[in-house]
């Protein structure tokens, strides 16, 4: 007989049914285990090369750094506002300057014609200020048609644009006014001859210059003014004894007519107009300098005319070498002491 503690129990389907579904599902608490291989993973990682990280950075920085300067730029421009870039200058129009060489040409033949006079040739005066006066003009310009006066020379000088084409030309002649007869038989005596000033007014008109009006006799200086305070260069001692001989033959050659072979190569010096002699070289002085190309002062006496006169020159010197020796000749020559 069965004990009485084991008593069967009826059995449940359902119950059974359930038990077999839990022994068949797999515990998802529970891992599978490793194959052989090791884990799998979803992904391979790969280290990223060095210049490339470098250009990548560098590209951010630098696109940092043009959002700050715009940013800073903008905000700038919000603050202190541009300036307004400048015009530039507009374009001046000047007018024709004044025909001053032809107001000088004119009012120097003027001054010529009208401080010219003689009263046995009245016409001949009217004829030669006819071509420099307006159409119509009165050509006698105030003379009363007596007397005699020479000119002797003519320098046209500054000329003072004024207004509606006109303008003042300044004319310095040198005039000798011939004395009449004591006795009417003997000749008239000359008068010393004088420089006088003259100032004369022009105008343009029809696309020339002509004398406007009656000029006016004007003051000269009975003096210049005083000599300003020149630098003169420093002496070569030596270098004037040595070519002190050199000078003298050039200027004997200059006055001579021949000055070829007294001239560097390849130099040409005109000689001096026939009639001019040499007569003394009064002082030569050598600069003070250095190299093959030096410059001098001459004193130089001259005979002309009859009379002897004194003239200043500045020579200019290059040495010259040869398969014989090496010698200073003259390479040019100029009056005055520039």
């Amino acid at each position: 007989m069965p004990a009485q503690g084991d008593r069967s129990r009826p059995s449940n389907p359902w119950e059974e049914a359930g038990a077999d579904l839990r022994n068949a599902a797999p515990n998802p608490r529970v891992q599978a285990p490793a194959t052989a291989s090791g884990p799998r993973t979803p992904w391979v990682a790969h280290e990223e090369a060095r210049g490339a990280l470098f250009a990548k950075r560098l590209g951010r920085g630098l696109a940092w750094t043009v959002l700050i300067l715009a940013a800073i730029t903008g905000v700038r421009a919000w603050v202190i506002p541009p300036k307004a870039a400048t015009p530039p200058p507009a374009p001046t129009t000047t007018g024709p300057t004044y025909p001053t060489a032809e107001a000088q040409a004119l009012a120097g033949r003027f001054g010529r014609a009208y401080l010219s006079w003689d009263e046995a040739k009245a016409a001949e005066r009217a004829a030669l200020l006819t071509p420099v006066l307006a159409d119509g003009a009165e050509t006698t310009m105030g003379w009363d048609g007596h007397g005699r006066q020479d000119v002797l020379a003519v320098e046209p000088g500054q000329v003072t644009p004024g207004k509606q084409g006109q303008a003042r030309v300044r004319v310095d002649v040198l005039i000798r006014t011939v004395l009449p007869s004591p006795d009417g038989k003997t000749p008239a005596p000359e008068s010393p001859a004088r420089w006088v000033g003259l100032d004369v007014p022009v105008v343009q008109a029809a696309g020339r210059v002509i004398v406007s009006g009656r000029p006016g006799l004007v003051g000269v200086p009975a003096a210049g003014p005083k000599m300003p305070a020149l630098t003169t260069p420093k002496a070569d001692a030596a270098l004037t004894a040595a070519t002190q001989s050199v000078v003298t033959k050039f200027l004997t050659a200059y006055a001579g007519g021949d000055t070829e072979t007294v001239t560097a190569p390849g130099v040409s010096v005109p000689p001096l107009p026939e009639g001019v002699k040499f007569k003394s070289l009064d002082s030569w002085t050598a600069d003070a300098g250095s190299g093959s190309d030096r410059t001098g002062t001459a004193l130089v006496s001259w005979t002309v005319g009859g009379a002897s006169i004194s003239q200043t020159y500045r020579l200019e010197l290059t040495s010259v070498s040869s398969a014989e020796a090496q010698r200073w000749q003259v390479a040019a020559v100029r009056g005055g002491t520039d």
